[in-house]
């Protein structure tokens, strides 16, 4: 059973998921980053100020006036924290865009590793050893003829 586990992981496959997994949770801290640090502050600037990040209602519970979502967590209340589902969407629809760029990019380099060369056409520099000899040939017997 050992052997077998060691033959699972030694797979390419298996490899490549865990390289994929690793790259996959730094690009999210980036987007994350990218969404906190400069898209929504810059959202919230248009809207007035608005930070996605700390907008919630108070479904029950008592919550100090004005307490960011942290505080309300710790306080206990049941919240609906709809601005960290705005964030998270539009974190997932930056990962998305970026991984379809990056499949597409993907995509054609594999189209073009696997298109054939193209072939440079022949060129016609003049007759061929083959057209010379037939044609002396040809002359040859053709003077024999005449004779």
């Amino acid at each position: 059973m050992i052997r077998e586990f060691k033959d699972f992981i030694a797979k390419g496959n298996v490899m490549d998921l865990a390289v994929g997994i690793i790259i996959g949770a730094a690009f999210t801290a980036i987007v994350n980053s990218l969404v906190g640090d400069l898209i929504n502050p810059i959202i919230g600037l248009i809207l007035g100020g608005v930070d996605f990040t700390s907008m919630y209602v108070v479904l029950s519970g008592e919550v100090p006036a004005g307490a960011g979502l942290q505080a309300a967590r710790d306080a206990g209340a049941a919240i609906f924290a709809y601005g960290a589902f705005i964030t998270a969407c539009i974190n997932f629809f930056i990962i998305a865009f970026v991984v379809f760029m990056l499949v597409k990019l993907v995509n054609r380099v594999k189209s073009i590793a696997e298109r054939p060369d193209d072939v440079a056409p022949e060129v016609h520099t003049g007759p061929s050893e083959l057209d010379v000899l037939l044609q002396i040939r040809d002359e040859l017997a053709a003077g024999r003829a005449a004779r």
